[in-house]
C-alpha cells in the first residue's frame, strides 16, 4: 500500500494548458526523499554571477508531507515542510532550519523559485507542525523541494516567468509588499483618476519594487528582511510538539483546508459502535446534525459543509484529494482497485478501524479500501448497505434554503407543439444542440453566445452553419433579446475555474469569470415569458460540485431554485459530477443508462486497443488528466505499450459522434481542451428527454 503522491492543486483557466510538465514526479511523503545538501550561506555571501542551476545553490533540501496536509489562507497554501539539515544561528536550535516569519523561496519542480512565508502553526488552524518540519505559507501553490532566504533574490527571480504567469506576477508583488513593508522602503504612489488602469499602477508599483528587490534591498539590505520581533520563533528553545493545541471547529469556507480535529470516540471500547450515531465521525463532534452517508456514524454541520466541497474533489492523479470519511487527512491511503478513488487518511484508520490499521494496509499490496472490500464492518468503521442512495440522497438533500418548487407546465397536444427556441450561453461545442436533434426535436432557433473560436468553429462545421453566433454574453442586451425572441429553452454553465476549490487562486463568485454566472441570471431574466403568458418555458444551468457552500448558496439564491448532482458515470465510461440548477420536468429523476450509452471505456477503444481501466477519471482541460491512479498510468495498452485515449475515443467517452471536433487541422491537445469544457452528452439527453412532450418532433 502506497501513501498517496502529492500533486499541485492549482487549477489552471480553462483556456490554459495544464500549468504542471507531464515529467513532474511527486514525492511521496511515505517516506521523505531528503538529499544532503550543503551548509545554508547568508544571502551577502550569494554571487550574483553564479549559475541559476538549482543543484550550485546554497540551499536547505526539503521534502513536503503530503498535499492533504495544507491549509489554504485566502488562495494562498499552507504546507508542511520536512527539512533535511539542522539550523544555524541565528535560527532556533530545533533542527527545522528557517525561522516563523522568515521570507523565503521555494523551488517548484519543474518551474521558477517561489515566494512564501514560514508561519506558526496557529496560523494554519491545525495541530503544531511535525518535529523536523515547518508551516510555510506559500504566495502561490505548488509542491517544493528546496528553500532559499528572500534576500537571494537576484538569483531566485525568473523575469521569464514573471512575463508569462499572472499567478507568479501576483506572488512576487505580495512578497515584495511584505518585504518592503519590514525594511520600511516606501514607494511613491502612482497618480491615480477615474480613468486610470489599477492593473498597470499595480505593475509600474511592482516593477519599482523588482529593481530594489534586484538591487539587494537597500539601503537596509537582508537585515531589513527580518520578521517583525513579535513574529519570530521563540528562542529560547523548542516548545515541544508533542502539546496538542485546541483545533477552530469552524473553519472558514473561502480558506477550508484539512483539519485533524479531537476525535471524541477515541476512547469507546469495540463494543460501543451504536453510540456512533451520536458522535460525528468524521471530527468528533457531539453537535450532530445528519447521518454520514458511506457509514455507520453521525456528521455535524462543518463536516456536512467540507464534504459537500470535497466528495468530488480530485486530484491530478484522479484519486480524492481528501478523506473519504473526514474530508481531511495528512496522509492518506490509496485504494488499490484500479476503478476506486477513494482515499483514506491514516487518522481514520487507525482510530475507527483500530490501531496500526494504517500500517498493516500500507503493507498489504494491492489494498482495497474501505468501500471496496468485501466485508463490511472493520472495527468500528461499519459500511452502509445502502451508500450509494444514500449518498445521492445527501447531495439530493443538502439545501439549507428552501423554495417554492418550479412552474409545472402540462404537456402540449401533439398538434399544437411548436419547433424550439433556445438561447445557449457559454454554448461551447453545441451539445445542446446535438442533443436536442439527438432527440428528434425540431429546432426553430439556436442563439449562441461563444467566444472561443475553436468552438464556433466545430459548431458552424458540425450543425450546417445552423447555429447563430452573437459573441460575448457581456454584449447581449434586452434589445437583442426582444430581437431574437421569444425563448422556449436558455441554456448555460459559466467558467468554473474562479469557483472551483480545485484552484487555489479562485477569486469566487463575485469576482475573474465567477461573475459571469450573474450574466446568465440577467439573460435568463430576460428570456422569461412576460406576465400572463403561459407558454411552456424551461432552463438550464450547470457548474461544478466541487464549489465553496456559500457560492453554491448564492447561486441557488439567485436562481430561486437548489441543484441536483448528477455523476456522468452512471451513464458513460467517465466521472464527471456536475451541478444542475433548472426547471425541466424531472431533474431529479434518477439516471438511467440506454442501450447505446457506452459504460465500459474498452467499448470506447479502437479496434486492437485495450482499457486498463472500466471508467477513467474526470477528463479536463489539463493534458495529464488522461492519466489513471497513483502510479499516473495511461489508460489504454496497445502493442504491448501503455497509450493515451485518442481524440475519436475521448468523443466516444463524452457522448459525441467520433470525429465531431475533427475540423480545421485542430491538435490533439486543442480537441482535450474542446472536450474537457464541455457537457456529457448522456446527461444531457437525460435532461432533455421530458421536453419531447412540449415542442415538435421530427
Amino acid at each position: 500500500m502506497n501513501v498517496v503522491e502529492e500533486t499541485p492543486r492549482a487549477e489552471p483557466q480553462k483556456e490554459e494548458e495544464a500549468s504542471p510538465p507531464a515529467s513532474q514526479q511527486p514525492t511521496d511523503p511515505a517516506s521523505p526523499n531528503v538529499a544532503t545538501t550543503p551548509e545554508p550561506v547568508v544571502a551577502d555571501a550569494v554571487d550574483k554571477n553564479t549559475s541559476k542551476s538549482a543543484d550550485d545553490e546554497p540551499e536547505y533540501e526539503v521534502s513536503t508531507s503530503h498535499a492533504n496536509s495544507t491549509v489554504r489562507d485566502q488562495g494562498r497554501l499552507v504546507a508542511a515542510l520536512t527539512l533535511s539539515l539542522p539550523c544555524v544561528p541565528p535560527y532556533p536550535q530545533d533542527g527545522r532550519g528557517f525561522g516563523i516569519g522568515e521570507l523565503v523561496w521555494g523551488k517548484l519542480r519543474g518551474f521558477s523559485w517561489w515566494p512564501g512565508r514560514i508561519v506558526s502553526w496557529w496560523m494554519t488552524g491545525r495541530s503544531r507542525a511535525a518535529e523536523g518540519t515547518r508551516w510555510v505559507m506559500w504566495f502561490g501553490d505548488g509542491k517544493f523541494s528546496k528553500l532559499l532566504p528572500l534576500s537571494s533574490f537576484s538569483s531566485a527571480f525568473h523575469q521569464a516567468t514573471y512575463n508569462k504567469q499572472p499567478m507568479y506576477r501576483k506572488a512576487i508583488y505580495e512578497v515584495l509588499q511584505v518585504a518592503s513593508s519590514r525594511a520600511g522602503k516606501i514607494f511613491p504612489a502612482c497618480p491615480e483618476n477615474d480613468e486610470t488602469d489599477t492593473s498597470k499602477v499595480v505593475e509600474i508599483q511592482n516593477k519599482q519594487m523588482i529593481e530594489w528587490a534586484l538591487g539587494g534591498f537597500q539601503p537596509s539590505g537582508p537585515k531589513g528582511l527580518e520578521p517583525p520581533e513579535g513574529e519570530r520563533w521563540d528562542r529560547h528553545g523548542d516548545r515541544g510538539t508533542t502539546e496538542k493545541p485546541k483545533v477552530k471547529e469552524i473553519i472558514d469556507e473561502r480558506t477550508r483546508g484539512t483539519h485533524s480535529p479531537p476525535r471524541v470516540c477515541s476512547g469507546l471500547p469495540c463494543g460501543a459502535a451504536p453510540c456512533l450515531w451520536d458522535i460525528c465521525i468524521s471530527c468528533g463532534s457531539l453537535n450532530v446534525t445528519l447521518e454520514h452517508p458511506l457509514f455507520i456514524g453521525g456528521m455535524c454541520q462543518n463536516c456536512k459543509n467540507c464534504f459537500l466541497e470535497c466528495a468530488y474533489q480530485y486530484d491530478d492523479d484522479g484519486y480524492q484529494s481528501y478523506c473519504t470519511i473526514c474530508c481531511g487527512g495528512r496522509e492518506v491511503l490509496m485504494c488499490g482497485n484500479n476503478n476506486c478513488c477513494r482515499c483514506f487518511c491514516v487518522e481514520c484508520v487507525d482510530l475507527l478501524v483500530g490501531p496500526g490499521a494504517a500500517q498493516a494496509a500500507i503493507k498489504e499490496d494491492p489494498w482495497n479500501c474501505y468501500m471496496c472490500g468485501h466485508k463490511g464492518v472493520y472495527g468500528l468503521l461499519r459500511r452502509r448497505e445502502d451508500w450509494p442512495s444514500r449518498l445521492q440522497m445527501f447531495f439530493a438533500n443538502n439545501h439549507d434554503q428552501e423554495f417554492d418548487p418550479p412552474k409545472v407546465y402540462p404537456p402540449v397536444p401533439a398538434e399544437k407543439r411548436k419547433p424550439i427556441r433556445v438561447l445557449s450561453l457559454f454554448d461551447g461545442i453545441a451539445t445542446g444542440l446535438l442533443v436536442l436533434k439527438d432527440l428528434g426535436i425540431q429546432v426553430d432557433r439556436y442563439i449562441a453566445s461563444e467566444v472561443c473560436e475553436d468552438s464556433i468553429t466545430v459548431g458552424m462545421v458540425r450543425h450546417q452553419g445552423k447555429i447563430m453566433y452573437v459573441g460575448d454574453v457581456r454584449n447581449v442586451t434586452q434589445k437583442h433579446i426582444q430581437e431574437w425572441g421569444p425563448f422556449d429553452l436558455v441554456i448555460g454553465g459559466s467558467p468554473c475555474n474562479d469557483l472551483s476549490i480545485v484552484n487555489p487562486a479562485r477569486k469566487g463568485l463575485y469576482e475573474g469569470t465567477g461573475r459571469l454566472f450573474f450574466e446568465f441570471y440577467r439573460l435568463l431574466h430576460e428570456a422569461r415569458p412576460k406576465e400572463g403568458d403561459d407558454r411552456p418555458f424551461f432552463w438550464l444551468f450547470e457548474n461544478v460540485v466541487a464549489m465553496g457552500v456559500s457560492d453554491k448558496r448564492d447561486i441557488s439564491r439567485f436562481l430561486e431554485s437548489n441543484p441536483v448532482m448528477i455523476d456522468a458515470k452512471e451513464v458513460s465510461a467517465a466521472h464527471r459530477a456536475r451541478y444542475f440548477w433548472g426547471n425541466l420536468p424531472g431533474m431529479n429523476r434518477p439516471l438511467a443508462s440506454t442501450v447505446n450509452d457506452k459504460l465500459e471505456l474498452q467499448e470506447c477503444l479502437e479496434h486492437g486497443r485495450i482499457a486498463k481501466f472500466s471508467k477513467v477519471r474526470t477528463i479536463t482541460t489539463r493534458s495529464n488528466s488522461i492519466k489513471q491512479g497513483k502510479d499516473q498510468h495511461f489508460p489504454v495498452f496497445m502493442n504491448e505499450k501503455e497509450d493515451i485515449l485518442w481524440c475519436t475515443e475521448m468523443e466516444r467517452v463524452f457522448g459525441f459522434p467520433v470525429h465531431y471536433t475533427d475540423v480545421s487541422n485542430m491538435s490533439r491537445l486543442a480537441r482535450q481542451r474542446l472536450l474537457g469544457r464541455s457537457w456529457s452528452v448522456p446527461v444531457i439527453r437525460h435532461l432533455f428527454a421530458p421536453l419531447k412532450e412540449y415542442f415538435a418532433c421530427v
